[in-house]
Formats: C-alpha cells, structure tokens, sequence
C-alpha cells in the first residue's frame, strides 16, 4: 500500500523528469493506457505548447506509438511557428491526416499538464483534441466511418 509521502515523493519525481525533458525537448507526450475494466480509451497529449502559448493536444483511441507519432508530428508544427485552430486540417506522413477541435473538458483530461503549469481546474490549460482518420481514410463524422463510437469518442464525451 502506497503511504502519502510514498505519492509525493513519486509526484516529485515525476515533476522533475517532466520538467528536465521539457526543458531538453520542448514538449512532452503523456500517455493514458486504460485497464481492461475501464471503458474509456487510451489516450495521450502533449504537455509544452502551453509554454509556447498554444492549447495541448490530445489524441484518444490509439496506441502509444501511433498517439506520440501524431502528437509530435503536430506538436513539432507549433513548435516551427505554426498556430493550429478548430477546424484546421492537418497532414503529415504522406498519409495521415487529423482535424483539430476544441476540447471543452481539459481539466477532466490534462492533468499533467494543469499540475506542471500550476493550474487548477477552473482555470485549466486549454486543449485541442485531434481526430485522426482511420485506415480507410475517413473521420468519425463521416458516414460509413468502421469504427464504433467508442474508438475515437467526439470532444467532451470521454474523460480520463
């Protein structure tokens, strides 16, 4: 059984390692693997582009490969210069293509970065989800889409 100083020397930890890679690198993707009891997807985002005045990014319902290929690939355009905004379509890769939307519960999902930044949740840092196509090439929204709802949910619908 894990003691509270047992947890807040681990959230130490956590914080200098946080802030040393973000130092070195910018920008960080925190990943959310879910247990096999939870119906929530795994998920993960960026913590950084706050610093740079932009809103985190998130992805939902892929693996940890395919969440930080696409994070960093969006991230890494932020990061030249470049202000992502709701609606825009984002391609990378050759191949993948995302749309950026808002994210109106990031207090519910950015806790790493809300702790990092000091932020409590009525005053969360903002965040933009990511759709990301899915193999055949279309969007959740569009008719014909294979995967259930549950595999990529829409904004606000999911929590972590």
């Amino acid at each position: 059984m894990t003691t509270e100083s047992q947890m807040l020397a681990w959230l130490d930890q956590e914080d200098s390692r946080l802030a040393e890679t973000i130092r070195t690198h910018r920008v960080v993707v925190q990943y959310v693997m879910r247990g096999a009891e939870s119906d929530e997807p795994p998920f993960g985002y960026t913590v950084g582009l706050f610093g740079v005045g932009h809103p985190e990014l998130v992805v939902v319902g892929v693996g940890s490969e395919n969440a930080r290929a696409m994070l960093n690939a969006a991230a890494d355009l932020v990061l030249d210069g470049r202000d992502l905004l709701p609606g825009e379509l984002v391609e990378f890769d050759g191949e993948r293509r995302l749309v950026v939307e808002t994210l109106p519960n990031p207090d519910e999902v950015l806790f790493s970065a809300n702790r990092f930044y000091r932020r409590p949740d009525e005053f969360s840092v903002p965040g933009y989800q990511l759709a990301w196509t899915h193999a055949d090439g279309s969007f959740p929204w569009e008719p014909g889409y294979p995967c259930p709802p549950e595999c990529q949910p829409r904004p606000g619908t999911w929590r972590a």
